[in-house]
């Protein structure tokens, strides 16, 4: 009787692993794995392969991978990563004593709070999994087989095949701890003939388990206000504009990025001019932020310059974000992104190199080959022929300080941008340049398309005329903020 509900307690424990995780992925943090799958570009091709597994835990690393590459379907990226923990606590339970049992919960718990740490790779759980199951289908008797399993696991999985050596020094016993003593000697010898190249701490901890070289996990949990940045760029990628302005009303996180995502997401409603200063505004870096080598900064500016028509700047954006993410990994997004700034400006050879990378992979192939290299093709795509009608007619270099005025030479250009409009009267608000402002008033009056004074521009008229002096005033609100140096 005992055994049964040992053997029922354990699957129903299963059960509600899997349940759990795919709702919690699934449902409440589907953000996360957009952002981990935005941050790879998994091909289809042996050469990938040979290139991930021809180093130290590259099986492991190349099975994340693959795993990552559908989370772009969210509900299938939620069932794998579920798998994955049942896997996991499977594989626990097996090497647990039956009555323990309930213990195999435990290794789960703590990786699903180690991967709130966004910067925790999946092919570390991968390993993991991996690590638990050689250690299952290893004969329990025979401790000499390990001198030839050792060093081909540590290639495959990673350093966590020191998980595996100690559940192996269990196994045997703790009579045979020189056993064990003898694994780690081969391990280190292995370390220092295979890979002079790289440094014994990385060597030690893992070459691919985390984004950051020689960093190591954050046991910090799922930091609030990290994962509503993750989320507003995931609402922006989506063009989820309503719930994005729904979300500001219920939450804030006091960063330009934050702004930056809030003010797109109002200019898409053509709510900009009436609603900016309800929100937190950052200062001059709240419409677009300037240059910042990190993967995530730039990621609505470069949002923002694209449906702007500012088809060069959102390259250069796109370009530098997928630079800087610390392990060198392509991104299928700024990858396609890339791909579509080059078609709308014509450079058809440049776009084909980007476009042979899509079309090895799993869901940017589609968009890939059905792309044809010639202006008829992109004239005859609407969003593509809006953009060519919208953007710079010459090249030329500009410095961030003169945002504003590249907002006002943008609309002047096509005084159909109504966005450019909106960011160039937005922009000079927040600088303070207000008699610039009141200058150039009358475009908006005149080629906005409002029926009448949008409510904004009515707020910093009457601060202007009450010389900040107005009760309530969201403007009048940030203006004093911004003379006091205090962000709040």
């Amino acid at each position: 009787m005992n055994k049964t509900i040992t053997k029922y307690g354990t699957i129903a424990l299963s059960v509600l692993i899997s349940i759990g995780a795919f709702l919690f992925w699934y449902i409440a943090y589907p953000h996360a794995m957009s952002y981990q799958e935005q941050y790879q570009l998994f091909l289809w091709t042996s050469d990938y392969f040979v290139e991930r597994v021809s180093l130290p835990g590259g099986l492991a690393d190349w099975l994340g991978e693959f795993i990552v590459q559908f989370y772009y379907v969210e509900w299938l990226g939620a069932l794998l990563l579920a798998l994955l923990y049942v896997a996991l606590q499977r594989l626990t339970a097996r090497l647990l004593p039956p009555k323990w049992g309930v213990l195999s919960l435990v290794p789960v718990l703590m990786l699903w709070w180690l991967m709130g740490d966004i910067n925790v790779l999946l092919s570390l759980p991968v390993a993991i999994v991996l690590a638990l199951a050689l250690a299952c289908v290893m004969p329990r008797r025979y401790s000499w087989i390990d001198v030839a399993v050792l060093p081909v696991a540590y290639w495959l999985i990673g350093p966590i095949v020191w998980l595996y050596i100690v559940v192996r020094a269990v196994q045997l016993g703790w009579k045979h701890l020189w056993t064990a003593g003898w694994m780690v000697a081969v391990q280190l010898m292995a370390y220092a003939w295979l890979l002079p190249q790289w440094p014994l701490q990385q060597a030690l901890t893992g070459l691919n388990y985390y984004r950051i070289p020689l960093h190591y996990p954050q046991w910090s949990g799922y930091d609030k206000d990290m994962y509503e940045l993750i989320r507003m760029d995931y609402l922006v990628r989506h063009e989820r504009w309503d719930d994005i302005v729904k979300r500001a009303g219920e939450y804030r996180v006091n960063t330009p990025f934050w702004s930056n995502c809030v003010n797109l997401a109002l200019s898409q409603k053509r709510l900009l001019a009436d609603r900016m200063f309800d929100f937190y505004q950052s200062g001059e870096d709240a419409l677009v932020m300037p240059r910042t080598r990190d993967l995530t900064s730039m990621l609505p500016s470069a949002e923002a310059f694209w449906r702007l028509g500012m088809v060069n700047s959102a390259q250069r954006y796109m370009f530098d974000t997928q630079e800087s993410i610390l392990n060198a990994r392509k991104s299928g997004r700024c990858t396609k992104r890339i791909a579509e700034c080059m078609l709308v400006n014509g450079h058809y050879k440049a776009a084909k190199k980007q476009l042979d990378l899509l079309k090895k992979s799993l869901y940017y192939s589609s968009w890939a080959n059905s792309v044809i290299l010639s202006d008829d093709w992109v004239n005859a795509q609407p969003e593509y022929r809006r953009l060519r009608q919208l953007r710079y007619k010459e090249n030329f270099l500009y410095s961030y300080e003169e945002m504003d005025k590249m907002f006002g030479l943008l609309f002047m250009n096509n005084t159909d941008n109504k966005m450019a409009l909106d960011y160039f009267l937005a922009q000079m608000l927040l600088k303070g340049n207000l008699k610039g402002f009141q200058q150039y008033l009358g475009a908006a009056q005149q080629y906005g398309g409002y029926r009448q004074m949008p409510l904004g521009y009515q707020d910093v008229m009457r601060c202007i005329q009450m010389q900040g002096n107005v009760q309530g005033s969201p403007f009048a609100n940030y203006a004093k903020r911004m003379m006091g140096g205090q962000q709040q």
